[in-house]
């Protein structure tokens, strides 16, 4: 048996850290390498991405020395010659993208002095960028509130209790919708107004696409040896393709900057529609290279393509990015496409279902589905074109004064901001008490409900009443306030 010394350099020069027995070599050089590594710990403050040791679950987060990994996706694509990466944002510490842009947001009100000790934070949210916030909020002292969509995921509501958000759950759309006085974005605003609380408005603050500048651009770019040729990225506060095209365009003019919406209606997660788009701040199409559109069902297709092909647990919205990659890049030798995944598909399986029902048991689909038959006749409904009307269309036809308008929302939602000239119809009630109805059959009628679908079941019943010429106005009254087209309250 051999004994040995071994010894450390660090900051105030070598350090003995003790002495090991070399029975085996094996064993010993384990026994050496556990010993090295304890004492290092000890001998001063250390972020070690090398190691993977961190004094506090803030140095996990993501930069240049510490990328997020790129994976290369060799059975989902359609290409023979063009290489795709999914950067893989769920690598984070807590989970998505957005770690990167609450905990910039974070540093830049430290840096000017807006965020305090003990500091209140309020910021309207999707459900990943709140989650990030209330966990760094948890580990600097700051606590959070949120307010949201109660269309969010229920796995990311939950969580956001489970990390200490105070959750406001109000009616707005699934990503908080600007100009809904009912909204998350006016509701945090009205917070923000009490001396005590700050909002952060990940929607305007440029701390945000600053984040990506800093660290997701310079990571795709050393990750790819500077070969990237393509960058594709989902559009939500469009922080991401902002920061990350800036940085990328100044390392080569010729890299294509892209990005991918979804259809309107839709219900992806985190990610915008256009009309949507066209009233976020950091929303800035001059500097992409390309737009495309891709359905629900091409985006959570794809998804279950990735997690079962790729083995690569991807969500909805990752996967509705790299569909728009499909459609917009070329198959040509030399293309390099970098795809952000933002986050994983842990946090979406309330949603996924909607879409693949075929992953829920018969006996539960059974369960859940009161009146499968009206359910499909409400299906047929949203896809025809002759059944539904657009808001801008809806609006000129209210201004001839012949529409007769039937709101079927509870009486609260109505009162608080309906269409001129509207007739409260709940839809609850509706079957009991259609009293006020147009005489003539034939009597153009608009069904309007908050988002467009219970309006689709006002539509059937009043068919289903012999009235010939109704129409549901797709978005609803949140579609027509996005308009900016006039309300009344009561």
């Amino acid at each position: 048996m051999e004994e040995k010394s071994f010894f450390a350099t660090g900051d105030s020069g070598a350090v003995f850290l003790g002495r090991i027995v070399a029975c085996e070599g094996a064993r010993s050089r384990l026994l050496q390498d556990q010993l090295v590594a304890k004492n290092r710990i000890g001998l001063r403050a250390m972020d070690d991405n090398v190691l993977r040791v961190y004094d506090s679950i803030l140095g996990m987060l993501s930069g240049p020395e510490n990328p997020t990994p790129l994976v290369r996706l060799n059975r989902v694509t359609p290409y023979q010659h063009t290489q795709v990466y999914g950067k893989l944002e769920w690598y984070n510490p807590f989970g998505a993208v957005k770690d990167r842009v609450a905990a910039n947001l974070i540093a830049d009100g430290e840096a000017r002095h807006t965020v305090q000790e003990a500091q209140k934070l309020v910021e309207p949210t999707s459900g990943n960028t709140g989650m990030a916030l209330a966990m760094i909020a948890n580990a600097k002292g700051y606590s959070l509130t949120t307010p949201l969509s109660s269309e969010v995921p229920l796995e990311k509501r939950t969580m956001l209790r489970f990390f200490g958000a105070d959750v406001l759950e109000l009616e707005d759309t699934l990503c908080p919708a600007p100009g809904a006085p009912e909204g998350a974005i006016a509701k945090a605003t009205e917070i923000s107004e009490r001396p005590d609380y700050l909002m952060l408005n990940q929607y305007a603050n440029e701390a945000n696409p600053e984040a990506h500048y800093k660290t997701t651009g310079p990571e795709i770019w050393r990750q790819t040896q500077k070969k990237a040729t393509h960058f594709v990225c989902g559009l939500g506060t469009c922080g991401t393709i902002t920061g990350t095209g800036r940085f990328l365009k100044e390392q080569s003019e010729s890299i294509q900057i892209l990005g991918i919406h979804p259809q309107e209606g839709h219900d992806i997660p985190g990610v915008r529609s256009i009309r949507q788009l066209q009233q976020t701040k950091l929303f800035f199409p001059d500097e992409y290279d390309g737009l495309t559109e891709v359905t629900n069902q091409e985006a959570f297709d794809l998804c279950l393509r990735l997690n079962r092909e790729e083995s690569l647990i991807a969500g909805p919205s990752s996967a509705m990015a790299l569909a728009g990659a499909f459609k917009l890049v070329p198959d040509k030798p030399g293309n390099v496409v970098v795809v952000i995944f933002c986050d994983s598909a842990f946090k979406y399986a309330s949603s996924v279902v909607k879409h693949l029902p075929g992953l829920v048991a018969a006996e539960v689909k059974k369960a859940t589905q009161k009146n499968p038959l009206f359910d499909s006749m409400v299906e047929n409904v949203r896809g025809n074109a002759e059944l539904t009307i657009n808001v801008d269309l809806a609006h000129a036809q209210l201004g001839t004064g012949k529409l007769f308008v039937v709101d079927v929302r509870p009486p609260d939602q109505f009162s608080e901001a309906h269409l001129p000239g509207a007739v409260n119809m709940p839809l609850a009630e509706i079957q009991e008490n259609h009293q006020g109805l147009p005489e003539d059959f034939d009597a153009p009628i608009l069904s309007v409900c908050q988002r467009g679908n219970a309006s689709l079941s006002g539509l059937l019943f009043l068919k289903s009443l012999g009235y010939r010429n109704v129409r549901s106005i797709d978005g609803g009254t949140i579609a027509w306030r996005e308009k900016g087209f006039e309300t009344v309250t009561e």
